[in-house]
């Protein structure tokens, strides 16, 4: 069947390996040979949005793995509860199944949180970690809302999980236009948002069960903040920050500047005039960064 003008074929430049996982079909690829690094996406995002890293890292020598979480893209879209914790343990044994020697995992995001939870509550399986403007939670919580805000979002909430409600938000949020709206937001360089970058988030929104991941997401608690996560950091990490993000501003490197004033292993670069998804936007600036502090390691 010929496809449509909604939906384009997206090439992608990595092989693609399936594993299961509880019963659920998980998608990965990997590529290089050396140390590992385990890349994360964020929230919505895909192995593909590592696209611009991958190869990068690979020549570099490492072995490089990428990993659609639970829910999104190439990966089962079950119907269960999400957490961060449902995911930290997909990590953790993912490492097992594949990797099983101390692994550096980077994460954008809320896969910035992930990695952070890994590192710090497995310390045994990583190396250590490179965040890319670390989110502070899954979802705010309700003492970081004023009031009002805090009556809309609940009930935004209680909207998106009903059944009839809340596919219309979703087919509504999903829209490659509202898709490229909110990308504008959060990519200071406009023409870093292309249609392949669109399409590539767009698709997975058309699996089956994708509108109940979207809403169980929504509502899901937003899990331990990285101030909870630090104390027990023993592992180095590299905090890439893009100073122009409007989701998780560089104010929240503060946490992490504590931290390195306590003794703690952190390089923090900031990242000028980038935004939310710095290693997509300026994969130029951003990939020599992490290069420059693995090789520390090595």
């Amino acid at each position: 069947m010929a496809l449509t003008t909604q939906q384009l074929p997206i090439i992608s430049p990595f092989e693609k390996h399936f594993w299961a996982w509880q019963g659920h079909k998980i998608q990965y690829t990997v590529m290089g040979t050396g140390r590992p690094l385990v890349l994360v996406h964020g929230f919505g995002a895909c192995i593909e949005h590592w696209r611009k890293n991958i190869p990068v890292l690979a020549e570099a020598g490492y072995k490089v793995f990428a990993i659609d979480l639970l829910g999104f893209g190439g990966s089962d879209k079950a119907p269960i509860n999400y957490t961060v914790d449902v995911w930290v343990e997909l990590l953790k044994d993912f490492w097992t199944e594949h990797i099983n020697e101390p692994a550096v995992f980077i994460g954008n995001s809320i896969g910035a949180l992930l990695s952070l939870m890994v590192v710090t509550q497995y310390p045994e399986i990583s190396a250590g970690g490179v965040l890319i403007n670390a989110a502070g939670g899954l979802n705010h919580r309700p003492g970081e809302l004023n009031p009002p805000l805090r009556v809309v979002m609940a009930a935004f909430g209680k909207f998106v999980s009903h059944p009839i409600t809340g596919k219309f938000v979703f087919n509504r949020i999903r829209q490659k236009n509202q898709i490229r709206r909110s990308l504008y937001q959060v990519y200071r360089d406009k023409t870093a948002v292309t249609d392949e970058l669109v399409e590539m988030l767009y698709q997975p929104s058309c699996d089956p069960g994708a509108q109940k991941v979207f809403a169980s997401i929504i509502t899901a608690p937003p899990g331990p903040t990285p101030a909870e996560l630090l104390p027990k950091l023993e592992r180095p990490l590299l905090i890439v920050w893009g100073t122009d993000d409007p989701w998780t501003p560089i104010t929240g490197s503060k946490l992490y500047e504590q931290a390195r004033e306590n003794g703690k292993d952190i390089k923090i670069v900031p990242i000028p005039g980038a935004g939310h998804c710095p290693h997509d936007e300026v994969p130029n600036l951003v990939n020599p960064q992490i290069i420059e502090w693995l090789d520390l390691y090595k």
